[in-house]
This record gives C-alpha cells, sequence and structure tokens, in this order.
C-alpha cells in the first residue's frame, strides 16, 4: 500500500454514510486504523458503522471534529466528490494542510497489489461484481470485495479475505473515478450515457470508459458486452473477450424458464457450464451471471462446480430487485423495490416484473434522481414509464444538486402515455398506495424511497 497511507495512523472520512465510502472504512478498521467521519444524515448503515467503531459526525461545523483527527501529521482525508468542495469541513483540512484523496484513490491503492477483477458500467456493475465476489467466496478463493450495494448473502458491501490474493470492486465512472484503477480483469457491461453534469456528452463519456481499457495491466483481460458503442484501447498483451446473452465468447444456451425458476448453459473458451440456475431469477440476470462467470473464468481461479453452486445460492443485493413482499396466494400482492435510475435500467426493471407476473396490472413509484439526469433523459423516462398500467412519480431526489429551473418530475408525467398517471407526495404515497389496493407495486430510484417501503407493507399488510 502506497506510504501516504501507511503512514497515517488515523484516517478521516467525508461523506462517510455512502454504501462505497463504508466498505473502505471496514476495510481500513481491519488493517487497525482509527477510523471517523461526516455525513448529512444518520442512517441504518452509519448506524452499523458506528457500532463497529467508526466516530461519526452530522454537521459541517469543523468543531465538532475530533480531536484525535485534528493534527495533519497523524490524520489522512478521504473524501467523496458528492460533498462540495467549498463545504466548511472540506476548507478545514483542504487550509490545515492535510494529506486528502477521493475515495477512487484511495481504492486504487488498495487494489493495486491484488488480482483485481475491477467491474464497470452505467448499469449492471453492482449485480455482477456481487456475483464474481460470491463465486470466489463459494469456491474457497476469497476476496477482497468493495461493493455499491449490501450483499444479501454476507449483510455487508464489504468482503474481507486478508489471504487472498483477489480483489472484486465496483469501478464507478462518476467524476472518472474508475480512472484510479489498475484492473488485472475488467468487465463493462454497458456504456449508455449518463452523469451528463460531469462529462458533457455521450462522446466524452465514452473517451472515459475507452480511458478505462488502456489501465488494464499488461497481460490482463477485458470483458466487454457485445454491441456497446465502446472503442477499446487496451494495451500491451491484454485479451479482449466479448459476451452477451446470445453471442460472444461467453453467452448462455438452453435457456429453460419456468415460475420462480430460470436454468441455462453458459458457455465459455473454457467449456460450457451446464444446468446454471438462478438464485435471484430474473431475466436480466442471466446476463450478469454470465459477466460474472466471465471475470472468473479470465483468472486461475476457474472452477465450474463451485460457480454452478455459487449463481444457484446467490440471493442478490439489498436494493436490487429486491422482494418486499410476496402474498402466499398466487394472485396475492407483490411489492419489489429497485435501485434503477437511468432509463435503460427503469425500463429493464419494468420488462423483469412483467416477464416475472404476466398478465398481472403492475403499479410503478418512480423517485427521479438528480436534476440534471432529469433534464437530460426526461422523454426516455417516460417511454420507459408507459409501459406500467399505473404510474406514481415522486419529486426529484437532489442528491448532490441543487435544483434546475423548469426541471420538476412533471416534465417526466406530461410524455408519459399511460392514462392512470400522477404525481404524488413523498408524505403521501403511503395513504395513496393502500387506497388504491394495488396488484403488483414496483418501487424504483436511487434516492431515499426505500425508506418509505416499511411502512408501505405495515399498511397494506392489514
Amino acid at each position: 500500500m502506497d506510504n501516504n497511507i501507511d503512514n497515517y495512523p488515523n484516517l478521516y472520512f467525508i461523506g462517510a454514510g455512502g454504501i462505497g465510502m463504508a466498505a473502505l472504512e471496514r476495510y481500513f478498521l481491519t488493517r487497525g486504523k482509527r477510523v471517523a467521519g461526516y455525513d448529512r444524515t444518520p442512517t441504518a448503515l452509519t448506524a452499523e458503522l458506528e457500532k463497529e467503531g467508526v466516530e461519526l459526525i452530522y454537521n459541517q461545523d469543523p468543531a465538532e471534529i475530533p480531536e484525535a483527527y485534528r493534527n495533519p501529521a497523524t490524520t489522512a482525508v478521504i473524501y467523496t466528490p458528492a460533498v462540495p468542495a467549498d463545504s466548511p469541513i472540506m476548507r478545514y483540512f483542504r487550509e490545515g494542510g492535510f494529506e486528502m484523496m477521493k475515495r477512487a484513490r484511495a481504492l486504487g491503492i488498495v487494489a493495486r497489489g491484488s488480482i483485481a477483477l475491477c467491474f464497470a458500467g452505467t448499469h449492471g456493475k453492482t449485480t455482477t461484481s456481487s456475483m464474481a465476489a460470491h463465486i470466489l467466496t463459494v469456491q474457497g478463493t476469497g476476496c477482497n470485495a468493495f461493493l455499491g450495494g449490501e450483499l444479501k448473502n454476507y449483510g455487508t458491501n464489504f468482503l474481507l479475505a486478508p489471504s487472498s490474493t483477489y480483489s472484486v470492486i465496483e469501478a464507478d465512472e462518476y467524476d472518472r473515478s474508475f480512472h484510479h484503477l489498475t484492473p488485472t480483469v475488467a468487465v463493462i457491461t454497458s456504456t449508455d450515457p449518463d452523469h451528463l453534469d460531469i462529462y458533457g456528452t455521450e462522446e466524452a463519456y465514452l473517451e472515459s470508459f475507452a480511458r478505462f481499457t488502456e489501465l488494464i495491466r499488461p497481460g490482463g483481460k477485458l470483458i466487454v458486452h457485445e454491441g456497446l458503442k465502446l472503442k477499446p484501447r487496451v494495451g500491451e498483451g491484454v485479451e479482449v473477450f466479448t459476451y452477451s446473452r446470445d453471442g460472444g465468447d461467453f453467452h448462455a444456451t438452453y435457456i429453460r424458464r419456468s415460475p420462480g425458476n430460470i436454468t441455462f448453459d453458459i458457455v465459455t473458451p473454457r467449456g460450457t457450464i451446464r444446468n446454471i440456475n438462478l438464485g435471484v431469477p430474473v431475466e436480466i440476470n442471466i446476463e450478469n451471471a454470465i459477466a460474472a462467470v466471465a471475470a472468473v473464468a479470465c483468472t486461475e481461479a476457474f472452477d465450474p462446480t463451485a460457480i454452478r453452486t455459487a449463481i444457484s445460492t446467490y440471493q442478490g443485493t439489498r436494493r436490487r430487485f429486491e422482494t418486499w413482499l410476496k402474498e402466499d396466494s398466487g394472485l396475492g400482492r407483490v411489492i419489489i423495490d429497485d435501485y434503477a435510475h437511468h432509463p435503460q435500467e427503469l425500463r429493464s426493471s419494468i420488462a423483469s416484473v412483467k416477464a416475472l407476473y404476466p398478465g398481472r396490472k403492475l403499479t410503478v413509484v418512480f423517485q427521479p434522481h438528480l436534476y440534471s439526469r432529469t433534464r437530460d433523459f426526461a422523454a426516455d423516462f417516460a417511454a420507459a414509464l408507459s409501459e406500467a398500467d399505473t404510474v406514481h412519480l415522486l419529486p426529484i431526489y437532489p442528491a448532490r444538486e441543487e435544483p434546475i429551473e423548469g426541471v420538476s418530475s412533471e416534465i417526466i408525467l406530461r410524455d408519459v402515455k399511460t392514462a392512470d398517471k400522477w404525481l404524488t407526495a413523498k408524505e403521501k404515497l403511503v395513504e395513496t398506495l393502500k387506497n388504491r389496493n394495488f396488484d403488483i407495486l414496483l418501487t424504483v430510484g436511487a434516492g431515499d424511497i426505500n425508506t418509505l417501503l416499511p411502512a408501505i407493507v405495515e399498511a397494506v399488510s392489514h
């Protein structure tokens, strides 16, 4: 590890409550570091972190920073770009001469000495990286995994295996964070334009992924979804493979579907793995499993029997197509929550639910994430939502952004073709759903819509 982290006994995290930051905090706690940090609001995750030993504050007054973290000789600062550079807590550390680095740089330092499997893409990276981490864990190879969602098999987004030479990393393209990584194996699942507040144009977005492919280590591997606009620029000795459900070097064949079950074979350059049974049997997970298997197959840790076991026992990650309610009767109500926040993800999520429950009426509650994303993709969101029978749009979740004039959920709603469509206040949603007696409910968005799920389930179960 770089001396500029090793030399500091104390680490302070700004934006400490983010899922990606949490994984690093947990990692450094296991390395004997003292860890503290700031986040804007307490959550279930921050409560867990505090129990594990992370000292957290929830306001930006520098006076609240614990005394142990006020000395630049003993404390380094790791921050997320989601926290504004001019915030009081950022200014305090920057003006105090502290060593400061983005989360992405710290993650790159951690991964550098390992066999690094890095999963990038507009969507699909959380599930594919989680599946790969589960495969390595099940077969006993183990890995240090830094994931963007909580793996339900383990109740965490961070897996620790001190003796393993493998790491599994969700490679985030936001703010070009993934440019700090040097993958042994890189997977690119999708390159649909996103984060245009950062990139400006689709061309710049694609260029960022091309740059990522240049960072693969000599002799490494690139696995890319068939049909992407991306033009890889791999270096010396890097092999390029393709995958998709129906074609490429890695693909599925002999797909069998029955209620609540999807089984298929995966064709790989190292042979066919037969009778893969999806633990989370939704259509998109066929491709996700292929990508995860491809990454592992490009290493020495290739064990077809363990792969079969791992995919069948994979329980998914929280907020990725997570079932909250499934009433006993075959026609009982169902509630599913998904993190989809890009039009293509939303379209896939809706299509997956309709495939699982053909002929049932689908109600979708969507909370748009970011003003800029809503502005850039309003028509695409509307087209995706038009596939639902009923649509409820919540106000935009701003995350790191200030409002943009003329941008609200209304600009999506007006183009939704579904007749039964509503703008619904967040505080009225539980009551509205209780009174409207839905059939299949899908809640979607990357904001805080998931915090309403316990109340929704409680309300409709009585």
